[in-house]
């Protein structure tokens, strides 16, 4: 298989060695590789990390937001509100349930959702806000909850980029959920594909387990250890949206290393920081008082320059070096452009970060070397 990195730095590269590799086999060695014990030693991992009492894995960070959104009461008479920078799951994860996303503006500094601009969207209708801590930074969750407990709405938080980011000293999902986590590899930790919801309420942790195992009462391992003399039951209908032991044991070990994964990521946004910091040119992330960023990406804004955003991308493309436009708004996406209801949508925030954003290398294994060639190669081309 040709190594896909050797010709260029990439925008990200997942941190998997010899001990994924050995434990994948010992789980395939096993003969269980389905949802089993190893799963729930990658949930109690995650759980304890963050500091929830509960969590669930799923096989991904979408199914995860579905079943938060379902069991928070969520359904198809209702709106939720959420960002309109943010992925598609987040928006397809409201659609799942029939309900319809209402976009709000963000925060010019932290790009996450704003409180302020959220009280104007809220409805008779709006039965719950879809927080995003977008690029591993901590939204204002105690503005939030003001609003939701104001209004009698649900909160949930979609902290797929943000695992170990940490909210006035407390880890994203250790405030009670419900939180969904993502494990693609562009996320923190990885299990290739993957999700999570971390929960202080058993009813929502119980409920979110079977109804992501096709609504079945039990487990297939509780099955398989009964020796076939206990049989589900389906009291509703549910969803396949198991994680597999074989993604759970990549995910045990990278849960080892999720301390010097946080460590390097930190580092290398020092680097950036104080090589852009003086750059009039240059945007770099804002991160407030009550947060800790987990730096999942490093995005920043290019100001005032006479080589444009994609421009620059090319540019960086042409000396080895793989970048991304910021964030695209969902509400410039055709699905949405060509709905009535979507046609006058305008978020001046949103769409002016979105023009001039771009993210830069952050991985693990980026070397001095490699981030060098890129602050150099950036600031040449600006």
């Amino acid at each position: 298989m040709p190594n896909l990195f050797s010709d260029h730095i990439p925008l990200l590269r997942p941190w998997l060695g010899k001990a994924e590799i050995e434990a994948v086999e010992r789980v395939i060695r096993s003969g269980w590789i389905s949802q089993g014990q190893v799963v729930e030693e990658f949930e109690k991992k995650v759980a304890n990390y963050v500091g929830a009492k509960y969590a669930v894995a799923t096989n991904s960070c979408t199914s995860a937001l579905h079943l938060s959104l379902r069991l928070m009461g969520v359904s198809s008479t209702d709106e939720v509100i959420c960002p309109s920078f943010t992925c598609m799951a987040t928006a397809n994860a409201i659609h799942h349930t029939g309900a319809v996303p209402v976009f709000a503006d963000i925060d010019e500094k932290t790009y996450n959702l704003d409180p302020k601009k959220i009280e104007g969207k809220i409805t008779t209708n709006t039965k719950a806000i879809l927080v995003v801590h977008q690029i591993g930074l901590p939204a204002d969750i105690d503005g939030f909850k003001l609003i939701v407990n104001k209004y009698r709405l649900a909160l949930i938080q979609d902290a797929a980029t943000a695992l170990g980011a940490i909210y006035k000293k407390t880890r994203l999902g250790g405030d009670g959920g419900p939180t969904c986590f993502s494990f693609h590899p562009r996320k923190i930790i990885t299990t290739g594909e993957g999700g999570m919801i971390v929960t202080d309420d058993k009813r929502l942790a119980i409920e979110a387990k079977s109804l992501g195992s096709t609504g079945a009462s039990i487990s297939d391992l509780v099955r398989h250890k009964a020796k076939g003399k206990i049989i589900q039951q389906y009291f509703s209908f549910g969803y396949n949206y198991r994680m597999t032991d074989i993604q759970a044991a990549i995910g045990v070990v990278q849960m080892r290393k999720i301390d010097k994964i946080l460590s390097e990521r930190k580092i290398q946004a020092k680097i950036y920081d104080e090589a852009f910091t003086k750059n009039e040119k240059i945007v770099i992330p804002y991160v407030p008082k009550y947060a800790t960023h987990c730096f999942s990406s490093y995005m920043i804004r290019i100001k005032n320059s006479k080589v444009s955003r994609d421009t620059l991308i090319r540019k960086m493309a042409d000396l080895g070096i793989s970048c991304r436009i910021g964030i695209q708004p969902l509400h410039f996406e055709p699905f949405y452009k060509n709905q009535k209801k979507y046609k006058n949508v305008s978020l001046q925030v949103t769409e002016m970060v979105a023009n001039d954003s771009i993210f830069l290398p952050i991985f693990p294994s980026l070397t001095r070397s490699q981030q060098n060639h890129v602050i150099t190669s950036l600031l040449k081309i600006i």
